[in-house]
């Protein structure tokens, strides 16, 4: 099984690479580091699994996905990143991936998602399944009902962006970004973008 890493943290590479050396049905063939770089480098390593950082730089983060699987329909893909699994996990099966882990995981469990979804399998942790299911959990039902760019919107803004940093960021006009985050606040039901931030790093800060 060749895997292909796209991720642009060092550590983390080395890591799976040494966790996984023991089993030698896998082979990591390559590695990405850039967005930019991310359809070539599959179509040059022709991987059988894709290890993605959702934040890999110059990519539009979820919405990678949705090329990625028109491109590469066959291509197992298992989403890792240091964001919370609340926000992301939903949006990237979604958008074509076969799992999703954060890398607050332990080893084990990153071990399995990879496993599982070499298998064919679709991953998501315990504790996401636990919270997607769970009908008194507000938060998480309301983040449930957004979609993936809404949700690379709020994150985008979470993190301090402006709108024209988000709109050059997802390859979108300033006017539709303002769209979006009128959405956002209907959705979430707050009244004004500090207390959607507010709401959202509370999110994340309950994973």
């Amino acid at each position: 099984m060749d895997i292909l890493l796209a991720d642009h943290h060092p550590v983390f590479r080395r890591g799976l690479k040494c966790m996984m050396k023991d089993n030698q049905a896998f082979e990591f063939k390559g590695k990405v580091e850039d967005g930019k770089d991310l359809i070539s480098g599959i179509a040059k390593y022709q991987p059988d699994v894709l290890v993605l950082e959702v934040d890999l730089p110059n990519s539009d983060g979820v919405g990678s996905l949705r090329r990625i699987r028109q491109e590469f329909p066959d291509l197992k893909v298992l989403v890792v990143s240091c964001h919370p699994e609340e926000i992301y996990a939903v949006s990237s099966v979604k958008a074509g991936a076969n799992g999703y882990i954060a890398k607050t995981r332990t080893i084990k469990e990153v071990k399995k998602a990879l496993l599982k979804v070499s298998e064919g399998g679709t991953f998501l942790s315990e504790n996401i399944k636990d919270q997607m299911n769970d009908n008194q959990s507000g938060n998480i039902l309301k983040f449930k009902k957004l979609s993936t760019r809404e949700i690379e919107v709020l994150n985008l803004l979470s993190r301090g962006k402006r709108n024209k940093e988000i709109a050059q960021q997802l390859s979108i006009n300033e006017k539709t970004v303002s769209t979006y985050k009128t959405r956002l606040l209907k959705k979430l039901n707050v009244d004004n973008i500090a207390d959607l931030i507010h709401q959202s790093r509370l999110l994340q800060l309950s994973s």
